[in-house]
């Protein structure tokens, strides 16, 4: 006879499962309220910035396989296809889009397809793998999220060392109580505006050049 007590700790395709319930779920709750304005986003983002109403990127997903991120647009074109800055493309509309973060409704697909979780790491650019030491890919040992433990401890103003240190400690630490706990603390960081950057700013997506050399030797 097997005297043996199962282990009480969910494996990892038991969180995943569960995760991914707890996400379907909440969207499923969230729909009724959400449709309606992202069809009012869209409308206005058509009659702003053109077509088309989303952006869409490249970005890594679990174990670094690309996926294409959906946000709504934010810039408008280069006038005359000349070069023009993110900050001069970037209009008043598409600050109160990102400030509020409702540019990024639209992830909410990439949740459904099984592409991220409500809640995780944030995804980057593919072209940052190559800058990442061993240690830091493990951010990608789970589903990349919309929302994130870096986001809710100093979203977009974090320095990089810190922002990487406290994804690999969600991915450490991962739980459904974690989750509900970043989830109503992103609620209150959005509602205040907290941590909201602009293009050209030191810690936006777009300006990861590398953790320093003291990282890269371990």
């Amino acid at each position: 006879m097997d005297n043996r007590r199962p282990d009480p700790k969910p494996t990892a395709a038991g969180r995943a499962a569960g995760k991914r319930a707890m996400d379907l779920t909440l969207i499923a709750l969230a729909l009724p309220l959400a449709l309606p304005v992202m069809g009012v986003i869209a409308a206005l983002v058509w009659m702003i910035h053109g077509r088309p109403v989303l952006f869409k990127q490249l970005r890594p997903g679990l174990h670094g396989a690309p996926f294409t991120i959906y946000k709504f647009r934010t810039m408008r074109e280069a006038k005359d296809g000349g070069p023009q800055s993110d900050r001069e493309r970037l209009t008043r509309f598409g600050k109160i889009l990102r400030s509020t973060s409702l540019d990024e409704l639209p992830e909410l697909i990439n949740v459904i397809k099984g592409e991220m979780s409500l809640v995780g790491p944030r995804p980057l650019l593919m072209e940052y793998l190559d800058l990442y030491t061993p240690e830091l890919r493990r951010r990608h040992d789970v589903l990349p999220g919309i929302t994130g433990w870096a986001q809710v401890n100093g979203r977009n103003t974090a320095d990089w060392e810190r922002r990487f240190a406290l994804d690999l400690w969600y991915v450490d630490h991962q739980s459904w109580l974690v989750d509900v706990k970043i989830l109503l603390l992103t609620v209150w960081k959005v509602f205040t505006r907290d941590g909201v950057t602009q293009p050209g700013d030191p810690f936006t997506i777009e300006n990861f050049k590398g953790l320093p050399p003291k990282h890269a030797q371990r």
